[in-house]
């Protein structure tokens, strides 16, 4: 009898251990699969990829997907190159952002995918961007003709940036498009005798419109002649014009140009663009007709602001005409608080306070500073009425 239950204790055990093993054998291979889908669904949610090329995802229908080539981002060949130092960053913002606007236009981001510009490499956006001379034959911008006074021949061209279009055909991506733009100057800082003292050159509207038509069509030729690129690429130019470097609004797009074909351009087309600081000032009375609603609005928000809380320092904003209508708002407020309690209350505040007197029907974005820096992003979302808070924590 002692043995009888011996062997049924031993084989309850085998069995019991058969069964652990079984279900975890079953938990295992199950739970594998389903990571295993889960890392697939959440790769093929972000990117796409063929042959090492990838894709990024992207957001929305304005959004372009962009291209990761073998774990890097592919980051463009001159970005960043200017003639000279450019004391606005307020203008490299604008211009690299506005030209993204202007090349929606021209290649949808539901069809075309955005690689930055891979065929203008730094070399040679250096030497174009130069004076023309015995020694830099391809120099874009005048020679110099030793003249040290408003005779003097400026610097036009300030800056040249590429944007590449892209299908995806098969295993490989095509080029379909480019879109340049060209920075112009509105005038030109200079110095007579090297560490010397600054002075500056004011360009006239008509001279950069026409220098940049003539320096727009040898930029499309130049292109003409790289490898890689067609005879029947299109290429759209965009024209910028340079604001003052103490000027809180930037620059803006003026026109735009499209060679369909070989090096023949098409008819400039004008862009009615311009970026108004808030609360304008004196010398921004010409645009008292576009912008003097919005002005009112944001002085009574400004005073609301500065009423409630008085360690607030200034607020500020720009906003974005195209056709004489307001697109987008910017808005900087700039506090003396130091504690994260003083800061959040103010966060909330204004974040309830803004509908009240901002715009609801276009994108709002309000950054509340310190001597610190950024403390807090607001977005409002064209045609809401709420604002998302998004607090930035310090190291």
């Amino acid at each position: 009898m002692r043995y009888i239950k011996w062997i049924g204790a031993v084989v309850g055990v085998v069995l019991l251990g058969g069964a652990l093993i079984f279900f975890g054998n079953f938990y295992s291979k199950n739970s594998s699969k389903v990571e295993s889908q889960k890392s697939k669904t959440t790769v093929n949610n972000k990117i796409t990829t063929k042959k090492g090329i990838k894709l990024t995802g992207s957001n929305s229908d304005d959004q372009y997907k962009s291209v990761i080539k073998d774990g890097n981002y592919l980051v463009g060949k001159a970005r960043g190159v200017t003639a000279n130092q450019n004391g606005n960053q307020y203008n490299t913002v604008n211009f690299e952002n506005g030209l993204l606007d202007v090349a929606r236009k021209h290649f949808s981001p539901k069809s075309y995918i955005f690689q930055e510009g891979q065929y203008l490499d730094t070399k040679t956006a250096q030497s174009w961007l130069k004076r023309k001379s015995h020694d830099n034959p391809s120099g874009l911008n005048p020679e110099d003709n030793g003249k040290t006074d408003d005779g003097r021949n400026p610097y036009y061209l300030q800056s040249i940036e590429e944007q590449d279009f892209m299908t995806q055909e098969d295993s490989t991506l095509k080029l379909k498009g480019i879109v340049l733009g060209l920075a112009m100057n509105t005038e030109d800082i200079y110095q007579k005798e090297e560490y010397g003292v600054n002075f500056t050159q004011k360009i006239e509207d008509s001279t950069r419109i026409a220098k940049g038509k003539e320096i727009a069509a040898e930029v499309v030729a130049r292109y003409r002649k790289m490898e890689g690129i067609s005879n029947n690429t299109p290429i759209v130019v965009a024209m910028f014009s340079q604001s003052s470097d103490d000027s809180l609004a930037g620059g803006s797009f003026y026109s735009y140009v499209e060679s369909k074909s070989g090096t023949k351009l098409g008819n400039f087309k004008s862009i009615n663009e311009k970026n108004v600081v808030l609360p304008m000032q004196e010398n921004t009375k010409n645009y008292q007709d576009m912008a003097s609603g919005l002005n009112t609005q944001f002085v009574n928000f400004q005073n609301n602001i500065q009423g409630f809380f008085p360690n607030v320092s200034y607020v500020t904003g720009t906003a974005k005409y195209n056709d004489k209508d307001v697109k987008s708002l910017k808005v900087d407020i700039t506090t003396q608080f130091y504690s994260q309690t003083e800061m959040d209350s103010f966060s909330n505040y204004v974040a309830q306070t803004a509908p009240s007197f901002l715009p609801t029907n276009l994108s709002v974005q309000i950054r509340i500073k310190t001597v610190e820096g950024v403390q807090t992003v607001l977005v409002q979302k064209s045609n809401s009425k709420t604002y998302d808070i998004t607090r930035l924590e310090s190291d």
